[in-house]
Protein backbone atom coordinates (compact mmCIF):
# COMPACT_ATOMS: atom_id res chain seq x y z
CA UNK A 1 0.00 0.00 0.00
CA UNK A 2 1.25 3.40 -0.65
CA UNK A 3 2.22 6.39 1.52
CA UNK A 4 0.45 9.77 1.35
CA UNK A 5 0.84 13.26 3.26
CA UNK A 6 1.16 12.66 6.74
CA UNK A 7 -2.20 12.40 8.04
CA UNK A 8 -1.53 14.66 11.14
CA UNK A 9 -0.55 17.53 8.70
CA UNK A 10 -2.91 17.34 6.38
CA UNK A 11 -4.80 20.76 6.26
CA UNK A 12 -7.99 19.23 4.67
CA UNK A 13 -8.11 16.24 6.23
CA UNK A 14 -6.66 15.82 9.28
CA UNK A 15 -8.13 11.98 9.88
CA UNK A 16 -5.71 8.39 9.75
CA UNK A 17 -6.07 6.82 6.12
CA UNK A 18 -8.39 3.84 6.52
CA UNK A 19 -7.89 1.09 3.57
CA UNK A 20 -10.72 0.76 1.00
CA UNK A 21 -10.93 -1.03 -2.17
CA UNK A 22 -12.39 -0.05 -5.43
CA UNK A 23 -12.91 -2.11 -8.94
CA UNK A 24 -11.11 -1.37 -12.09
CA UNK A 25 -12.11 -2.86 -15.27
CA UNK A 26 -13.84 -5.66 -12.76
CA UNK A 27 -10.54 -5.85 -10.83
CA UNK A 28 -10.03 -5.20 -7.44
CA UNK A 29 -7.53 -2.09 -6.75
CA UNK A 30 -7.00 -1.21 -3.00
CA UNK A 31 -6.18 2.30 -2.32
CA UNK A 32 -6.17 4.92 0.90
CA UNK A 33 -8.84 7.22 1.92
CA UNK A 34 -7.71 10.54 0.84
CA UNK A 35 -6.35 9.54 -1.98
CA UNK A 36 -7.48 10.37 -5.60
CA UNK A 37 -8.51 7.74 -8.01
CA UNK A 38 -5.31 8.99 -10.55
CA UNK A 39 -3.15 8.75 -7.30
CA UNK A 40 -4.37 5.12 -6.30
CA UNK A 41 -3.57 3.93 -9.53
CA UNK A 42 -0.39 5.56 -9.89
CA UNK A 43 0.95 4.06 -6.36
CA UNK A 44 -0.17 0.30 -8.21
CA UNK A 45 2.33 1.44 -10.90
CA UNK A 46 -0.17 2.24 -13.53
CA UNK A 47 0.14 5.58 -15.85
CA UNK A 48 -1.87 5.31 -18.21
CA UNK A 49 -5.61 4.10 -18.17
CA UNK A 50 -6.87 5.57 -21.51
CA UNK A 51 -6.17 4.79 -24.82
CA UNK A 52 -6.39 7.72 -28.09
CA UNK A 53 -8.19 7.43 -31.56
CA UNK A 54 -4.98 7.57 -32.50
CA UNK A 55 -3.47 4.18 -30.13
CA UNK A 56 -1.94 6.80 -27.53
CA UNK A 57 -2.06 5.63 -24.08
CA UNK A 58 -2.46 8.27 -21.66
CA UNK A 59 -2.87 9.27 -18.40
CA UNK A 60 -1.94 11.99 -15.85
CA UNK A 61 -0.62 14.73 -17.59
CA UNK A 62 -1.50 17.93 -15.57
CA UNK A 63 -2.66 16.91 -12.62
CA UNK A 64 -4.49 19.68 -11.97
CA UNK A 65 -7.67 18.91 -14.15
CA UNK A 66 -7.40 21.17 -16.88
CA UNK A 67 -6.12 18.64 -19.62
CA UNK A 68 -8.77 15.84 -19.48
CA UNK A 69 -5.96 13.40 -20.27
CA UNK A 70 -6.86 11.20 -17.18
CA UNK A 71 -10.36 11.03 -17.87
CA UNK A 72 -12.83 7.30 -17.37
CA UNK A 73 -16.03 6.76 -15.99
CA UNK A 74 -16.58 6.39 -12.55
CA UNK A 75 -20.02 4.82 -10.88
CA UNK A 76 -21.64 5.00 -14.77
CA UNK A 77 -20.33 8.78 -14.68
CA UNK A 78 -18.42 9.29 -17.92
CA UNK A 79 -15.35 11.76 -18.61
CA UNK A 80 -14.51 11.93 -14.86
CA UNK A 81 -10.87 13.81 -14.35
CA UNK A 82 -9.62 10.96 -12.43
CA UNK A 83 -7.15 13.73 -10.83
CA UNK A 84 -9.78 15.76 -9.15
CA UNK A 85 -11.93 12.75 -8.23
CA UNK A 86 -11.03 11.99 -4.51
CA UNK A 87 -11.07 7.64 -4.07
CA UNK A 88 -14.84 6.48 -2.35
CA UNK A 89 -14.93 2.63 -1.06
CA UNK A 90 -16.95 1.07 -3.43
CA UNK A 91 -15.91 3.18 -6.75
CA UNK A 92 -16.37 1.01 -10.25
CA UNK A 93 -13.89 2.54 -12.58
CA UNK A 94 -14.15 1.97 -16.15
CA UNK A 95 -10.89 3.25 -18.26
CA UNK A 96 -11.58 3.90 -22.11
CA UNK A 97 -10.48 2.60 -25.09
CA UNK A 98 -11.20 5.36 -28.24
CA UNK A 99 -9.68 3.09 -30.40
CA UNK A 100 -12.93 1.32 -31.52
CA UNK A 101 -14.93 4.71 -32.42
CA UNK A 102 -15.25 5.81 -35.89
CA UNK A 103 -14.23 9.52 -36.42
CA UNK A 104 -14.70 8.85 -40.23
CA UNK A 105 -16.58 11.92 -41.61
CA UNK A 106 -19.87 11.04 -43.82
CA UNK A 107 -19.44 12.78 -46.96
CA UNK A 108 -23.03 14.52 -47.88
CA UNK A 109 -22.22 16.24 -51.14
Amino acid sequence: MSAIVPWESDPIRPAEPRPLRISVDGAPVEGLRGQSIAGVLLARGETAWRTTVAGRRRGVFCGIGVCFECVATVNGESDVRLCLRRVQDGDVVETRDDTAQDDTVEDRS
